[in-house]
């Protein structure tokens, strides 16, 4: 599913990553702890194509090689086979919960009766059936991380990348989240990627992975 080798990433003299190798079967779920500052998000964001590396011998997703796609085709890659889930949510607040985990799609193309139609399905399995047209300060917290999962679902991706995505919850809304996760792994076969600081919620992935200064420590 993911293989990366040898990924370095500098920040003008700063060395954030030092050479990560990391390879992640499909439908696994892993997820990769750390300390503030230790490259986590760093990882995620090249992992998921938001970033490029500054070097790297090797980066496939799906036996594609990320590095030597064009800025257009790593766009419309990313749109088609990768998901994020972000702490903050990112959620547009002008817009409601189903037209939120409609852009996606929009963007690449589907049509909007049948996006309209997928976004409430997903709404439904997530327990949102009653929250289409509501907008972002009309949820809770919980209500729209919902969303944001929703949202990050909608193209049916290959993978899913999310970052502290229960950095914002309670500690009952958190399990619950990862809870999620996991049943949608096993419901759609997806492969999840998370960066966490909690390592309760850690623990509950199939693959723990460790980075410290740039280093992943074993795998």
């Amino acid at each position: 599913m993911i293989i990366a080798e040898n990924i370095h990433k500098s920040y003008g003299s700063l060395e954030v990553l030092k050479g990560v190798d990391l390879h992640i079967k499909n439908g696994e779920f892993v997820a990769i702890i750390g300390p503030s500052g230790a490259g986590k998000t760093t990882l995620l964001q090249i992992l998921g194509t938001l970033d490029k590396a500054t070097s790297a011998k090797r980066l496939e997703i799906n036996s594609k090689d990320i590095t030597k796609m064009s800025d257009t085709e790593m766009s419309k890659f990313r749109n088609k086979h990768i998901g994020f889930v972000f702490q903050f949510h990112q959620l547009l607040p002008e817009f409601t919960a189903v037209e939120n985990v409609c852009i996606p799609a929009f963007i690449g193309g589907k049509s909007k009766e049948k996006t309209i139609a997928e976004a409430k399905k997903i709404l439904d399995f997530l327990g949102l059936s009653d929250r289409y047209d509501h907008k972002p300060n009309e949820l809770s917290g919980g209500e729209q991380q919902r969303v944001a999962v929703a949202r990050a679902l909608i193209n049916k991706p290959d993978v899913i990348f999310a970052d502290e995505p229960s950095g914002n919850l309670d500690t009952t809304s958190a399990r619950n989240l990862y809870k999620l996760f996991f049943e949608l792994r096993e419901k759609l076969g997806q492969t999840f990627v998370i960066v966490s600081h909690n390592h309760e919620l850690a623990n509950m992935a199939d693959r723990k992975l460790e980075i410290k200064d740039g280093i992943i420590l074993g795998q």
